[in-house]
């Protein structure tokens, strides 16, 4: 069975007075696709999604959207108020549903009271209602919506809350859960991850991926574009380019086509100069054949199409932030960490340490105190535990309220003023490096959006001498440019990265270790998001197993049997990782004698007083090979055990 295309966009342009957000925009979706529109923030995407959905008329183009087909949209900010609970308001996402249970309810008591003669019609009408109740989905639905509702992170003591009394975030996800179990034929989604916590992220992606319609989402969530869609529609400075597959497909794709346009107009550029240094000297000869040919050349030239510059991609800036003084290899240490509210314990006895270059997240769901972790670390919170910074540690912090900028400077005062010693030209580089150019250095910090905030506060915090960096959310309000040269800001940086964040494709990219707070714990992963989702499970069974089994040996209880297995699991990958760790040793002291013996043979070969003794001469040269032989050996032994370690 073929696809068939569901919706047509052909042409589209829109301008806002003299500003062009979209110029001559064409692609289509197919049944069962999952695409996403992806763009820098002012790009045009929710002006797209607008008049894709007809709240915005396009200044020409149309949309077409084929017979039949139903639509659900869930817009950015969506809040409603109703005085019904949120499982009444979500059956009502599909109220044919509820008048046929309704129905069928009425039929049955009616047959229940009906004589003989009536009872076949009500049989036959209620066999029919049945039927139909079973093609709309109606048995399925109550477990359809219980899973929804659990999928978006409400619980069954919430259902019975009025949807007015909830908060905004609250609201919305209700607004999607609706959309959801409408089941459209063409789903639509504007930012639906800006009001989801990681889990609900993810049971969003394993239902929109299994989804039997077709998907069109604008998220600046690349990990869950990852995760869902085949095909990505990019709108840049106005113009609209499709490419198939995921988000690290389309950036791998769309850097490729860069890169091969770049080295086209640099060869034609080296072309195009050399031709003009040929007609330069052909003139100076100053004779009629060689004037001749230099006018040939240059009507050839006037005929070459010349390749516009590409615009260089601002992620691709090697902007490199170094600290100015480095600071020891132990760069913190916590330990028996513990807070809590009143009665409400957020975590206990946390222990960790970080050391010099690592880039480590803190991750875990909403209110388990990732964020209080930095506030506590930064002394703006108290606690229970010890907390250590090491030699020459400079700590600087960004928070998701960005305090430290000034309302009434404008950006490049912002940074000028704070760093004084840096001269117009390097001030605008690195706001460049930001997103920030020519009359935007102008703006006042008041008047710039969350996201523009964000990018100001962490130009200043790369700027910073600070060797520690404390991270909160910092991806928040980011559009995806600005993610990316955040990503290649934090991967430069010579010093040592702590944060907390949401943004699973920027931990992917970024850490070199996890700490997920769990159940009040830490639980290590030394590797990155990828790493930590494929060894979650047994990590947090084994170090929680672990925790569990100590405290009930401190109550005088026996463990129950499957702990003492997970015990004994961990003790033998202890031992195994020992016996590893030994070999490694043992093999690098081998390579070390080795490498001191060649080099003493090295010398006994260069000695002139040795040069007679052929017989010595020779044994010191197999010496040598066999020595060079046996460390090729090791050195490949060595980082056998390094990768298994």
């Amino acid at each position: 069975m073929g696809y068939y295309m569901i919706l047509q966009c052909s042409h589209i342009t829109k301008t806002f007075l003299t500003d062009v957000i979209l110029s001559d925009v064409s692609f289509h979706i197919n049944d069962n696709e999952k695409a996403a529109i992806v763009g820098i923030n002012g790009s045009g995407k929710s002006t797209l999604i607008k008049i894709i959905m007809d709240e915005l008329e396009a200044d020409s183009g149309e949309v077409i959207i084929s017979k039949d087909i139903s639509v659900g949209y869930f817009a950015q900010n969506q809040e409603y108020n109703s005085d019904r609970s949120i499982l009444d308001e979500i059956h009502n996402a599909r109220p044919e549903v509820a008048e046929l249970g309704r129905q069928l309810d009425d039929l049955s008591v009616q047959m229940d009271n009906a004589d003989s003669e009536g009872l076949e019609s009500l049989i036959r009408q209620y066999d029919q209602a049945r039927h139909h109740f079973e093609q709309i989905g109606g048995y399925s639905y109550e477990s359809e919506i219980t899973g929804v509702l659990k999928g978006l992170g409400f619980n069954e003591d919430d259902y019975s809350q009025p949807v007015k009394s909830l908060s905004g975030g609250e609201k919305t996800r209700v607004a999607l859960a609706m959309m959801l179990l409408k089941n459209p034929d063409l789903i639509i989604l504007d930012e639906p991850a800006n009001h989801l916590d990681i889990n609900s992220i993810q049971w969003l992606e394993g239902y929109l991926a299994n989804y039997k319609g077709a998907v069109l989402v604008v998220a600046h969530d690349r990990y869950f574009l990852d995760k869902i869609v085949t095909k990505v529609i990019e709108l840049r400075q106005a113009k609209c380019s499709v490419f198939q597959g995921n988000y690290t497909e389309y950036s791998r794709k769309k850097q490729a086509a860069l890169d091969a346009l770049m080295k086209q107009y640099l060869n034609q550029q080296a072309e195009i100069k050399h031709q003009e240094e040929v007609i330069a000297k052909l003139k100076s000869f100053n004779r009629e054949k060689s004037i001749k040919r230099a006018e040939s050349r240059e009507k050839m030239l006037d005929k070459i199409e010349r390749i516009d510059k590409p615009a260089e991609e601002n992620t691709k800036m090697n902007l490199l932030f170094k600290p100015r003084i480095q600071s020891g290899n132990d760069v913190l240490s916590v330990k028996g960490l513990s807070k809590s509210y009143g009665a409400h314990g957020l975590f206990s006895d946390i222990s960790f340490d970080i050391k010099k270059g690592e880039h480590v997240a803190i991750i875990g769901d909403n209110g388990t105190g990732k964020t209080t972790i930095l506030k506590i670390l930064m002394g703006a919170a108290s606690s229970g535990g010890q907390i250590k910074f090491g030699t020459n540690v400079q700590v600087a912090y960004y928070d998701q309220e960005h305090q430290v900028l000034h309302p009434e400077k404008t950006l490049f005062e912002e940074i000028q003023d704070t760093y004084p010693d840096m001269n117009n030209t390097q001030v605008r580089n690195v706001l460049a490096a930001f997103l920030f150019t020519s009359d935007d250095v102008f703006k006042q910090v008041k008047n710039l959006s969350g996201g523009e905030r964000g990018r100001v506060s962490l130009a200043k915090l790369m700027l910073s001498d600070a060797n520690f960096l404390l991270l909160d959310e910092p991806t928040n309000h980011l559009d995806i440019d600005s993610k990316e040269i955040l990503e290649h800001a934090v991967n430069n940086f010579e010093g040592t990265v702590l944060y907390v964040s949401h943004d699973r494709y920027f931990i992917n990219t970024t850490a070199s270790r996890i700490l997920n707070l769990t159940q009040k714990q830490i639980v290590n992963y030394p590797g990155n998001y990828d790493y930590y989702l494929e060894k979650k499970e047994d990590a947090e069974r084994a170090q929680l197993n672990t925790v569990l089994q100590d405290s009930r040996d401190t109550a005088g209880k026996s463990p129950v049997p499957g702990n003492k297995l997970s015990w004994q699991q961990q003790k033998e990958e202890q031992a195994r990782l020992r016996k590893i760790e030994n070999e490694l040793k043992k093999t690098e002291s081998e390579i070390e004698q080795l490498e001191t013996r060649n080099a003493e043979i090295d010398l006994q070969l260069q000695d002139p007083a040795n040069g007679t003794n052929i017989q010595l001469l020779q044994e010191l040269s197999r010496e040598h090979e066999a020595n060079g032989n046996r460390l090729e050996e090791l050195m490949e032994q060595w980082e056998a055990l390094s990768d298994t370690l």
